[in-house]
């Protein structure tokens, strides 16, 4: 079974499958097919983060995190007065472009886990770009409102606007030769092709171009390696749930949320109950507390995933969680591993993400998710795809109360990320769910919402996908427009909250397994479906 954000995604993964390949290889044509199809999302010009598990449930992951280049400091953003640039200035330049990601994450995947031979994954895509794919109405809506970056530069205004420069519209049959030169050319030469060589050095030629001061290099990214990195993993109620460590804030901060939430009757109190929300809302504001304050790459900055994982710790959280009331305020904690609280950034809500979930006929899945950070990326293109801005998920200040920030810019440094693929076993070892979302911030409480809604409200993973969405990770609660959460704004309000609603970027997929069988769920608000035999 394939779960995708785009149906011609899906498709091209379920080829592969019906093909004999594996779920890395079927998730792997998928991230393709999305720089084709879904071009503001992901893809080749981006990054991502992979899970894998055996049918034994062995877990592994594989940090494909796009990196700063070598010349970069903690003023990366800082202008001559020493102040952060405007954030939409430093967006859209080459200041924002880290060295991608996810072609190396996908070569070494395929080498551990791939069963087909590596060209092979990039036929439906090829053949997307080069035959031709129907614009979709999500595709036209990005169109219009992130304008300014998909036709930042000819060619995107070429290949998504008219000649009198209005939008492409919805059904619109496009082509990019250019895209499918790129991808059979890495098809045929492999991937070393992709950072080495004059398709790398026009990509960096490209990049230096936009770029203010000294940016990527053709060095930086020749020396760029996807990493194999340990799993994290921690207990809610009878299942283990497992998802990516450092450089993303994911699987902490989810744990965070679940644990943190394991001394009340969630199953008791259900969905509808405006208590279950406000300890939802709570958990929250402890969880992003500490990924505020910690999380960053390890590789630069210690980060005590023991101690924020730590079961006593969370225990000790959770205690501040009244059902009764709002807490006044909420501040890190101090779990094992440090000596002080590190201040830090926030992280921008996003729209440039995608995620993918896949099982083949083995019992092997794979829940991947894939960025170039906002709609577009940067804006700026090279060999028929856009160029992420991940570098803005660093912060853009590097000092605060005269302590360093543990997301700074640092050379060679990845970016925090709050992507979160995750897997959950079930008390006998086998996989319950495969889950992964996309926007931004707001992701660890995409997939917690979620696996609340299957572990402890017993609902369908399509149905807990679909649940209304809530956003509390500092001193407010924001809902989505128009949710019937709304319902209960004045008895989340008798409690002590702030209640606001605005459109949140929510787009989530998985797969699990209930009742025998396996089961696709995309969300209802974005275009996804899960295809399976």
């Amino acid at each position: 079974m394939v779960s995708a954000a785009d149906p011609r995604a899906a498709e091209a993964g379920m080829a592969i499958l019906r093909q004999g390949g594996s779920a890395t290889d079927a998730a792997i044509a998928v991230m393709l097919a999305l720089t084709v199809v879904e071009p503001q999302s992901s893809g080749i010009g981006g990054g991502g983060f992979y899970l894998h598990a055996d049918a034994a449930g062995l877990v592994e992951t594989l940090d494909g995190r796009e990196s700063a280049p070598a010349a970069a400091t903690p003023a990366w953003f800082l202008d001559e007065a020493n102040a952060p640039l405007p954030f939409m200035q430093a967006v859209m330049s080459g200041l924002s472009i880290g060295v991608p990601g996810n072609v190396a994450l996908a070569a070494q995947a395929h080498e551990r886990h791939g069963r087909l031979p590596w060209a092979d994954l990039f036929a439906p895509a090829i053949a997307l770009a080069r035959d031709g794919w129907e614009l979709t109405p999500r595709g036209a809506q990005f169109l219009t409102s992130a304008r300014n970056r998909a036709a930042l530069q000819p060619e995107g205004l070429a290949l998504f606007y008219t000649a009198a420069g209005e939008p492409k519209t919805f059904g619109t049959r496009i082509t990019n030769p250019e895209l499918a030169a790129t991808l059979e050319r890495i098809a045929r030469d492999g991937p070393a092709s992709f950072y080495r060589g004059p398709q790398a050095e026009e990509m960096t030629a490209e990049i230096a171009a936009a770029t203010p001061h000294s940016g990527i290099t053709v060095q930086d990214v020749a020396e760029y390696q996807a990493k194999w990195r340990e799993p994290v993993c921690g207990a809610y109620r009878v299942y283990l749930v497992c998802g990516m460590g450092p450089p993303s804030s994911g699987a902490t901060t989810v744990l965070a949320i679940l644990a943190q939430l394991q001394p009340f009757d969630m199953a008791a109190l259900g969905p509808d109950s405006p208590t279950s929300w406000h300890l939802f809302a709570e958990s929250q504001r402890l969880a992003y507390a500490d990924r505020e304050a910690y999380l960053a790459d390890a590789d630069f900055v210690p980060v005590p995933v023991a101690g924020l994982t730590d079961p006593a710790y969370l225990a000790a959280r959770a205690t501040m969680i009244a059902s009764d009331h709002r807490m006044a305020a909420v501040a890190a904690g101090l779990p094992a591993g440090v000596a002080a609280i590190q201040p830090d950034g926030d992280e921008p809500v996003e729209n440039g993400t995608s995620h993918f979930v896949v099982v083949d006929s083995a019992g092997n899945s794979v829940t991947y998710t894939s960025t170039i950070e906002g709609s577009f990326g940067s804006g700026y293109m090279y060999g028929g795809f856009y160029l992420n801005n991940e570098l803005t998920d660093f912060s853009m200040t590097p000092e605060l109360a005269g302590m360093a920030v543990a997301n700074r810019v640092e050379g060679g440094k990845r970016p925090r990320s709050s992507m979160a693929p995750t897997l959950v076993f079930g008390p006998e070892g086998n996989l319950r769910i495969a889950i992964g979302a996309a926007g931004g911030a707001t992701i660890p409480v995409q997939v917690a919402k979620a696996l609340i809604g299957v572990l402890d409200w017993n609902l369908t993973a399509q149905d807990a996908i679909a649940l209304p969405g809530l956003f509390s990770p500092g001193d407010a609660i924001t809902v989505e427009t128009d949710s019937p959460l709304l319902a209960m704004q004045p008895a989340l309000e008798a409690l002590g909250h702030a209640v606001t609603s605005r459109g949140l970027p929510f787009k989530a997929n998985a797969v699990e397994f209930r009742d025998g069988h396996w089961l696709g769920a995309a969300d209802p608000r974005s275009e996804g479906v899960a295809l399976g035999q």
